[in-house]
């Protein structure tokens, strides 16, 4: 089974406008999101998912620099951008991450991954955000083609094309679901970027611990140091649940 990492990226964002190209210790974003993964044993190839938007075309550009494909589909249709990709490389399963995950964690990959392969009977659709318990930014699905080529031909609201596999997760009657938790529940801890004192928080972390630590590292570290999860402790998530 090809187990191809699809990770969405674009300038557009609306709360920080070209976030996945910023700098962090050094490196983009995108940059860090990538290698990270690439340290993920489960996971066979990655590809970056773009749209056709001309301001995207510097995406395409660091995917060169860094070494990792790139596809360009629609910038609102991000359903369809990935019905695309997974096509275009033949995935049997596709591990959804968003460029905007700076401490996507191999070890959390691998742990989903995992269970989605070992599970019995089979399933369609595995993560660990259906009953969250990793710090948000740890988010992890991964589904089969045949789901997703469900979803993209049965979802048709504007939010379900948006966020990818809300359809998925939103239909246990039609898809088979399971929810992969960790030991603690930390999911209160904000380790997304979608705003500048996110953006700090990522670059405060990332100063101390430099690229390769792992998720538990930075858990140690806020533990030590309270003080950092206090930068971006007060931003509250987008609702996607209602469009």
């Amino acid at each position: 089974m090809a187990v191809v990492a699809i990770v969405q990226a674009r300038m557009g964002s609306e709360r920080l406008p070209g976030k996945v190209l910023l700098d962090i210790a050094g490196q983009s974003m995108l940059a860090h999101v990538v290698h990270r993964l690439q340290r993920a044993s489960l996971i066979d190839r990655i590809v970056v998912a773009t749209t056709t938007a001309e301001a995207d075309g510097q995406i395409v550009a660091e995917c060169e620099q860094i070494g990792v494909l790139a596809t360009r589909g629609s910038e609102e249709d991000v359903l369809g951008r990935y019905q695309k990709a997974a096509l275009s490389f033949d995935a049997d399963a596709i591990v959804r991450v968003s460029a905007d995950s700076p401490f996507v964690d191999p070890e959390v990959c691998d742990l989903v991954v995992s269970r989605f392969l070992r599970a019995e009977p089979r399933v369609d659709y595995a993560s660990n955000k259906i009953e969250p318990s990793f710090p948000l930014g740890l988010d992890v699905e991964v589904f089969t083609r045949e789901a997703l080529t469900r979803t993209a031909m049965e979802a048709v609201e504007p939010y379900e094309r948006a966020h990818v596999t809300v359809y998925m997760y939103h239909h246990p009657d039609r898809f088979s679901l399971l929810a992969v938790q960790g030991d603690r529940d930390l999911h209160s801890w904000r380790w997304t970027v979608d705003t500048p004192e996110d953006l700090a928080f990522a670059r405060a972390v990332f100063s101390r611990l430099g690229g390769d630590f792992s998720w538990r590292e930075a858990v140690a570290l806020i533990e030590r140091e309270p003080e950092l999860a206090v930068i971006n402790s007060h931003i509250a998530s987008k609702d996607i649940a209602a469009g």
